[in-house]
């Protein structure tokens, strides 16, 4: 590991374990995914015990069931076959989150060392940093939880995903990366047209590739389609099997069978996913704001605005360049934010607008091209969103 990617590993994991605290070294309140890890290890897809709380947990008939797709219990099956339901999956996610760090680094230095970003190596440093401490990253990396856990290992798969996808460089790589993470979080399947885009593309401007009658006769774009597949076919087809065995559909990922769930009134009249969903999700995602509670400035659990979470996300609205990912990459933060602005739950409880996390490194992958300078106003709203997560980071931490 270089200097670089060491520091930036290191420091963060330093951050990030301060900030979980005494949480760190034991389970978390949300165990799900410790909980299923034990239930395969002991043969079985339902839980081996009751869980420990009624908190979105899956049950059908007499069986309790974890709903959430299995990314991060496949991960966790060798700590929890040592430790049991004793598995800190806060330390786990703590380590994720550190990763990731170093993760979206590299995915800046790819296109910087492509030709296709003129960032200097210091400058993705500190755009990674500003990801880690300066976004929702921050308070979803420091608690564990199934919900959490789950965001950022999604974050994990989505840049390595963006990393053998880049220029369709590596099909089956990138192919291994996009199942694991939509078997980790859902809407990521929907990241998959970033690879489609790509080997459409085949390195040039997509509007020009896109109407050429070579795009789609070239041998060689259907054999990375068909490694891509090879490559993605596994995971899915596991994931399609165990919704199957448990809920009875391969489609069906088990959230509609949520036994202490305040909003299956909805589920039931408009269904998981609908546009009835979209006003609220909007809502919590840029115009939620703090409020006075108790004289006391408090956040609200059911989101709040990008913007202010993420001051450096505005500057995407005036980019000062637009090369030929700025296209790419905005089709894709489109398709994967789709399904969560439908979604019948909004993230609750949280600090920030977490389903976002899913498309974030999208987003500063696009900060990265958009050329804007790293001048007065640029590090001021950065600055701006660190100090927002780190009072997310106190306050979310105890709650």
């Amino acid at each position: 590991m270089r200097r670089v990617e060491a520091a930036l590993f290191l420091g963060s994991l330093a951050l990030f374990a301060a900030f979980s605290g005494s949480r760190l070294l034991a389970p978390s309140a949300a165990p799900h995914f410790v909980y299923q890890a034990e239930a395969w290890l002991q043969g079985q897809l339902h839980l081996a015990q009751p869980p420990p709380n009624l908190n979105d947990w899956a049950r059908v008939g007499e069986r309790w069931y974890v709903s959430f797709p299995p990314g991060p219990a496949l991960l966790m099956l060798p700590g929890v076959a040592l430790l049991g339901l004793d598995f800190p999956d806060v330390a786990f996610t703590v380590l994720l989150a550190a990763l990731d760090v170093v993760l979206v680094f590299r995915v800046l230095e790819r296109l910087r060392e492509a030709g296709e970003s003129r960032r200097t190596r210091a400058e993705d440093a500190a755009l990674s940093l500003l990801f880690a401490f300066g976004t929702v990253n921050f308070s979803c990396s420091i608690r564990g939880e199934v919900w959490f856990t789950a965001e950022v290992l999604g974050v994990t798969a989505t840049c390595l995903y963006l990393l053998a996808a880049h220029r369709a460089r590596h099909p089956f790589l990138a192919g291994l990366a996009w199942s694991f993470a939509g078997i980790t979080r859902t809407p990521l399947l929907f990241s998959g047209i970033f690879f489609a885009l790509e080997v459409i593309a085949d390195g040039g401007e997509l509007g020009a590739r896109w109407r050429a009658r070579a795009t789609w006769t070239d041998p060689e774009r259907w054999r990375k389609a068909a490694l891509f597949a090879a490559g993605a076919a596994p995971l899915l087809v596991l994931a399609a099997a165990l919704n199957q065995a448990r809920f009875g559909s391969p489609l069906d990922f088990g959230h509609a069978h949520l036994w202490n769930n305040r909003v299956n009134a909805d589920i039931r009249r408009w269904g998981l996913f609908s546009p009835h969903y979209l006003e609220k999700q909007l809502h919590a995602a840029f115009t939620r704001l703090p409020h006075l509670q108790g004289g006391r400035l408090a956040y609200d659990p059911d989101g709040m605005s990008l913007l202010l979470t993420t001051p450096l996300l505005a500057f995407l609205l005036w980019p000062r360049e637009r090369p030929r990912l700025h296209r790419i990459l905005w089709l894709t933060v489109a398709a994967t934010a789709l399904p969560g602005f439908l979604y019948q739950n909004t993230g609750y409880v949280q600090f920030g607008y977490r389903f976002s996390l899913d498309y974030t490194p999208h987003l500063f992958a696009l900060l990265a091209l958009g050329g804007r300078p790293f001048d007065a106003k640029f590090v001021a709203a950065g600055l701006a969103g660190v100090a927002v997560n780190t009072w997310g980071a106190l306050v979310f931490a105890g709650g």
